[in-house]
């Protein structure tokens, strides 16, 4: 059963912690079957590292992203296990976007979790440990904060990266020009900027050397046409075409995740209910501020788990 109102949202890095997962896992076989089988493509014991590894292991980007992809499919395995209607949308922040093409039939799950691993990995190696940096901007508008970005970028880059909400912006680039921007943008009323733990300037202009290696790595995988429309983070828009989707996932490492827009889409299309499939509540949070009639809920325990298909079928 399709539902109309009804889009899927899948999380991007950020989301990941030890022990995500591990009550829905005991209640739902089908949790541990999803992480086996990724485990098998990327010849490691993926659950293990889960629900017993560090903390530090699980934030490594080329960790990291294999794991909330997994994360996510096996949510959505579980959602269509328990009934869980279709939704009209899928929409993922960054990451996430990857999460949505396997749920939404557009790329096989093996072969997702082998590209986002080489994402990952290419994303790391794309600007040297310590170069780059990421910050949060709150409560200063876009364009004070692009302008703000082009005058104290100076010989560096610094750019704003993911519209994440109104009144919250990332901006990341060369560390110097990040931590020079953050003050700059402090001084000019901003309530916070605040350097976030990453360790690398994801979706800036820096990034590209990562879409190439991306590029390579998805001559090898086939996309098809998604059976659920996806929004895309480049340009907030759906897209049918295999060739087209591949190369918005090149782009989208390099550009700016416009996360404001694709809700707006979303919302537009008839949207009144996102449920986020996947640990954590950051977009569900984010699609709040975004849009306040929304009906945001999340699945990653047994009791969410609950609430979100009581949600669906109110």
């Amino acid at each position: 059963m399709d539902k109309q109102n009804l889009a899927l949202v899948f999380p991007g890095q950020g989301s990941q912690k030890v022990g995500m997962l591990a009550e829905l896992a005991e209640a739902h076989p089908i949790i541990t079957a999803t992480f086996a089988e990724a485990s098998d493509a990327l010849d490691y014991d993926m659950w293990k590292l889960v629900q017993q590894g560090e903390q530090e292991q699980l934030n490594l980007t080329e960790t990291t992203q294999p794991v909330l992809l997994t994360a996510s499919v096996a949510v959505w395995r579980l959602w269509c296990e328990q009934k869980g209607p279709r939704p009209a949308l899928m929409a993922g922040h960054s990451l996430g976007e990857f999460s949505a093409l396997v749920c939404a039939g557009a790329l096989a799950f093996g072969d997702a979790v082998r590209l986002v691993r080489a994402r990952g990995q290419a994303m790391q190696t794309a600007v040297p440990v310590g170069q780059g940096a990421m910050a949060a901007v709150m409560g200063l508008d876009d364009a004070e904060i692009e302008r703000i970005c082009q005058e104290q970028a100076g010989d560096g880059v610094v750019e704003a990266v993911n519209y994440n909400s109104p009144g919250q912006v990332v901006i990341a680039g060369h560390a110097g020009a990040v931590e020079r921007t953050a003050e700059a943008l402090k001084a000019a009323g901003a309530k916070r900027a605040v350097l976030l733990p990453v360790s690398a300037p994801f979706h800036t202009s820096l990034m590209r050397p990562a879409g190439d290696k991306l590029a390579e790595a998805l001559e090898a995988i086939s996309v098809s046409k998604p059976e659920t429309p996806v929004v895309h983070n480049v340009h907030a828009q759906t897209e049918e075409e295999p060739e087209q989707i591949k190369e918005l996932l090149i782009k989208q490492i390099y550009s700016p995740v416009k996360w404001v827009g694709c809700v707006q889409t979303m919302v537009d299309a008839g949207v009144e209910i996102t449920v986020e499939a996947g640990p954590g509540k950051v977009l569900s949070g984010l699609n709040k501020r975004i849009h306040k009639a929304l009906n945001c809920v999340n699945v990653d325990t047994p009791e969410s788990l609950e609430k979100a298909l009581a949600a669906v079928q109110a």
